[in-house]
């Protein structure tokens, strides 16, 4: 009883729609959603850095230790779908056995979530049968409660990075906007003018000479235009070019499990949202100033002309911008919701076009052409959704403005007759009023699209404000690099907290020179070690050695240009064989090239192309077998002299002839070797076997014993 009174105090608070930006974090976002319903104010950002997870997402548990360490009281519940009206709300909901969703409200035909993935849905009970799974979360705050603040603040200068002329760009492009519209505020007076005294005087002379002047000054507002239009332009192109650098220049410097729990389509959609940003930044800042000042310049002359009829204006403009209020948050919601979609469906034709080979081969076309329908139909859902408000607030518009318009020439009219107004001023004075009500409603449009940018914001920052590699480090720069030693200390590693280590308490040492084969059964963390030997993986616990010192002061940057790596799903770049060899290499070393490909059991593969080495592949290497894109990694892998070369089986695909060939000729390399394998034949080439089983490194027998057993 006492939990209910205590709950209903908490009333009248606002569930936020909270999206995730990682595939796996429904859970944290379901978390922060309803903490911040309770009066905390989190993010994702910040809940990640408290609770990371990996990319297998986090379990019920998970979500109630999380819970108490937010001073939330988190009861799990196993119920039918009949007893949903009696939860408290909102609570989490398991979903299709893989997804979290907040219940927000139970309905008669339905209930209202917000699902992590999408945004708010209203689903029909027979929809609900067949996604919940039967258990849920209720989460109520505890008798320590306490509203906390953990939000990441970010300024748009943080996103952008060092943008050179952007201020002079503004200055120029603002300067040249206000000669513009200092000659619309004079404009209104041709007509005043030509009315009161040329028509009435009869005066031709005047109307020559009004005609005339105003004649020149349209025609310098339209040079001051064109000019303003061309820097405009300039500086739009500029200061995307530079902003858009600086944040892929970020991206390409971000670790690895960035890239790994987010998709494809959805890191480019965060990446194009810099494009809206960027049209706001530059294009509208500078209007929403020029609006500004002509606003205020034309309100002053409307209550020079008339107060009363100004005072009606400004009721219109008052209830438009109260109109825009009502409408933005929807807006925001359906905006937010659109941009995801888009984002799956662009994921899905990239997959379907990625995997078509596949696809053939099983038949399965028109089911990936009816999952990416369906795809497309909740994009163009969500853009109709935006539509629809766009057309309530520009309808609106239109009503306003055009009842305002009427009222003001009807007490306008009445002013001439009472001759409070001559008709000159009446013309003038509707002229101006026209330009403050345009110039008003644009500015209030912009500013609420300017408030947009937090959306958009968001997504930028989930780039540019994780923290890069490097910048991690603090690097010794007295190491030396000659002959370099490997080594792992007590290395431990998990991939989320709660999940049991991956690989634990892991102790190798490997000399410079020396071939080390590393074996066991798949899924034993193979992988993961050779991402932690090449710094992709950081250790939860223990050290990685590099002559004598740790991995991060030694400097990951300087560390891999000891490497060379083949891992298992590298895969080649548009462009020719010569290219990929040399990574695209400014000024590539041909002979160094032909050597490479030569070690790599290839050249002769290649010479034999009509191209040869200017050969073009595709980004899948279309029209290779997965034997000569391998020898083209491994190609590419020895290109630039590596100390260390490290092959995650990097010859799986090859006959044994050719896999014969690549290990002699490595073997006589001066470097040192490390090799994940399960051929016999690649094992019986190295120095030294050690094996993996269940997350620890055991010592094997010589490489001739376990080939032979293997």
């Amino acid at each position: 009883m006492m939990d209910r009174l205590r709950v209903g105090l908490w009333k009248g608070r606002v569930l936020p729609v909270t999206l995730q930006a990682e595939a796996s974090e429904c859970g944290i976002a379901c978390m922060a959603m309803i903490a911040c319903y309770w009066g905390h104010q989190l993010d994702l950002h910040s809940l990640r850095k408290r609770f990371p997870t990996s990319i297998r997402g986090v379990t019920m548990l998970g979500l109630v230790d999380m819970a108490e360490s937010c001073s939330l009281r988190a009861r799990a519940l196993s119920l039918d779908l009949d007893d949903l009206s009696d939860l408290e709300t909102p609570c989490i909901l398991h979903w299709n056995f893989n997804h979290f969703v907040v219940l927000k409200r139970v309905l008669r035909d339905g209930i209202v979530i917000h699902d992590p993935s999408t945004g708010r849905r209203h689903v029909p009970m027979r929809e609900v049968s067949k996604a919940f799974t039967g258990v849920a979360l209720e989460l109520t705050p505890s008798s320590d409660f306490v509203p906390v603040k953990e939000v990441r603040t970010y300024r748009i200068r943080d996103l952008m990075g060092r943008v050179i002329g952007l201020r002079r760009g503004l200055a120029k492009v603002v300067c040249l906007g206000l000669a513009i519209q200092a000659c619309m505020l004079v404009l209104p007076f041709y007509l005043q003018w030509t009315v009161d005294e040329a028509l009435v005087n009869g005066d031709l002379g005047l109307i020559s000479v009004l005609g005339i002047g105003f004649i020149l000054l349209v025609m310098m507002q339209a040079v001051f235009t064109m000019a303003r239009t061309w820097a405009t332009t300039a500086l739009s192109t500029s200061f995307n070019f530079q902003w858009l650098g600086n944040a892929f220049s970020h991206l390409m410097k971000l670790p690895l499990p960035y890239f790994e729990k987010r998709s494809t389509a959805d890191i480019v959609s965060r990446f194009n949202s810099i494009l809206a940003m960027q049209r706001i930044v530059t294009t509208q800042f500078v209007e929403v100033v020029l609006d500004g000042l002509m606003a205020i310049g034309t309100l002053v002359m409307m209550f020079i002309y008339s107060g009363r009829l100004a005072l009606v204006t400004l009721g219109a403009v008052t209830l438009y911008l109260l109109l825009r209020l009502v409408f933005f948050g929807r807006l925001r919601n359906a905006t937010s919701e659109q941009i995801i979609h888009a984002a799956r469906q662009e994921q899905n034709f990239m997959e379907s076009v990625r995997g078509i080979q596949s696809i053939r081969i099983f038949g399965r076309g028109e089911v990936r052409r009816n999952i990416w329908a369906n795809a497309l139909a909740d994009q163009f859902n969500a853009d109709l959704n935006i539509s629809r408000i766009s057309i309530l607030h520009q309808s609106a518009n239109s009503l306003v403005f055009n009842v305002e318009r009427i009222v003001v020439i009807w007490l306008g009219a009445l002013a001439v007759i009472e001759k409070n107004f001559s008709v000159g001023m009446l013309f003038a004075y509707i002229s101006y009023k026209d330009q403050f009500s345009q110039r008003m409603a644009s500015l209030v449009d912009k500013l609420f699209e300017a408030r947009m940018l937090s959306l958009h914001g968001s997504r930028v920052a989930d780039i540019v404000m994780t923290p890069a590699e490097e910048s991690r480090s603090q690097l010794d720069r007295s190491a030396a690099l000659g002959n370099v030693e490997l080594e792992l200390r007590n290395v431990s590693f998990r991939y989320s907290q709660g999940e049991r280590d991956v690989l634990r308490d892991l102790n190798l040492k490997v000399t410079y020179g020396e071939s080390v084969a590393i074996t066991g059964p798949s899924g034993s963390g193979k992988t993961t070690l050779v991402k932690l030997l090449l710094g992709l993986l950081e250790p939860t616990s223990g050290e990685i050695i590099i002559n004598g010192i740790p991995i991060n002061r030694f400097g990951l940057l300087r560390y891999r240009k000891l490497l060379g790596t083949v891992m298992q799903n590298d895969t080649l770049f548009a462009g020719s064989l010569a290219d990929n060899i040399a990574f695209f290499h400014p000024e590539p070393d041909m002979e160094r090239v032909y050597e490479c490909a030569r070690l790599a059991s290839i050249s002769k593969e290649i010479e034999e192309m009509p191209m040869q080495y200017h050969t073009v592949v595709g980004d899948i290497g279309a029209g290779l077998s997965g034997g000569q894109i391998q020898r083209i990694l491994l190609a590419r892998a020895l290109y630039g002299r590596p100390s260390i070369l490290v092959l995650d089986e990097a010859t799986s695909h090859l006959d044994i002839v050719n896999e014969s060939a690549v290990n002699d000729a490595i073997k006589h390399l001066e470097l040192t070797r490390i090799i994940i394998a399960h051929r016999p034949e690649t094992i019986a080439s190295a120095g030294r076997v050690v094996k993996l089983v269940n997350g620890a490194l055991w010592s094997s027998p010589a490489p001739a014993t376990v080939a032979a057993s293997a």
